[in-house]
């Protein structure tokens, strides 16, 4: 088993690295592919030292399975040339989402429609991947009918640039920035670049990806992203009517039966999700259940998960564990 990590030296790609360590997958010969400006380096992983490669490099070695972090613009390019050589690839970029010949894969949701022709695999963006986990059961039990989303996302989620904005605004440096605006001290109604309708790139992403994903195109979506000041986790209020309604007690044993999720919903003690605890780990954390009395079968519920974990790295390499597991790379 041969595998490349593609942007290796990001920031997504040093916590791919972390992943691949934990989880100890059955790989014989890791390739550690970087931009031109840092081949030739050294990384570490295992307690080894490897020598970073280009994209043409990784390509020539016919990889098994090639996990790319490295943009859409990188992934539109490269992704096919990997295909030629009998790579699978597994893409964290947009690049390859909603095209119709492609899967959108959350392992704990759809791994199952995965086969050895599917050779470009797509990793949902991160704001869909921990809000799905959390909406599948409830869907699967009493069908969803609309949602309204409500996401206070990382600065993280936006790059290096974006975190190193809000440390020198917050140490009184100057800087590059990846914002219009100061982030710290503040909130950005601003994800992703804005459309002709008002919504942003980033909202549609949760419309698109939630009804590909839940197979379910007849619900109703609409979304609101902001980015906080933090420097790793994504939250989200979700609104969810139901097409039936629910017995709250009922709901909570659902969720907690879900692989992924972890339930956290005592108000009592002052137990509910925040990015605070979820940094590092690999959960979708749910708490703040509760029923809307506005209106019927409604529910809400706020969701957190490290967006940079099981909102990217973990679900690539959970994707790259089915293809081993299951023999379809």
């Amino acid at each position: 088993m041969k595998l490349a990590v593609v942007g290796a030296t990001g920031m997504v790609g040093n916590v791919m690295l972390q992943v691949l360590a934990e989880r100890k997958l059955a790989v014989d010969e890791y390739l550690f592919v970087a931009s031109e400006r840092s081949v030739g380096k050294d990384i570490q992983f295992n307690n080894k030292s490897y020598k970073i490669i280009g994209l043409a490099d990784a390509v020539a070695a016919q990889p098994d399975i090639a996990i790319l972090s490295a943009g859409g613009n990188t992934s539109i390019e490269w992704a096919p040339k990997f295909v030629a050589v009998g790579t699978t690839v597994i893409d964290n970029s947009s690049a390859w989402r909603m095209d119709k010949t492609k899967k959108l894969i959350v392992p704990e949701i759809n791994a199952d429609q995965l086969s050895a022709s599917d050779k470009i695999i797509a990793n949902p963006n991160c704001s869909t991947i921990q809000m799905v986990l959390a909406l599948l059961p409830l869907h699967k039990h009493y069908g969803i009918k609309r949602l309204v989303i409500s996401t206070y996302q990382s600065v993280s989620g936006t790059g290096i640039k974006a975190v190193e904005q809000m440390n020198n605004e917050r140490q009184g440096k100057s800087g590059e920035k990846a914002y219009p605006y100061s982030i710290d001290m503040n909130c950005l109604p601003h994800g992703g670049d804005f459309q002709e309708d008002g919504y942003t790139t980033e909202e549609q992403k949760l419309v698109d990806e939630t009804r590909k994903i839940l197979g379910a195109n007849d619900i109703a979506i609409t979304a609101t992203v902001v980015r906080v000041p933090v420097s790793g986790g994504h939250s989200e209020a979700i609104n969810v009517e139901l097409k039936k309604d629910f017995d709250l007690i009922e709901v909570t044993q659902l969720l907690a039966k879900t692989p992924g999720v972890k339930v956290q919903d005592n108000p009592d003690v002052n137990l509910y999700p925040m990015p605070l605890y979820a940094k590092g780990k690999d959960e979708v954390f749910v708490g703040r259940l509760r029923r809307d009395f506005s209106q019927h079968n409604t529910l809400n519920m706020w969701v957190v998960s490290d967006n940079l974990r099981k909102g990217a790295a973990t679900n690539a390499v959970q994707i790259a564990e089915y293809l081993m597991e299951n023999r379809i790379y």
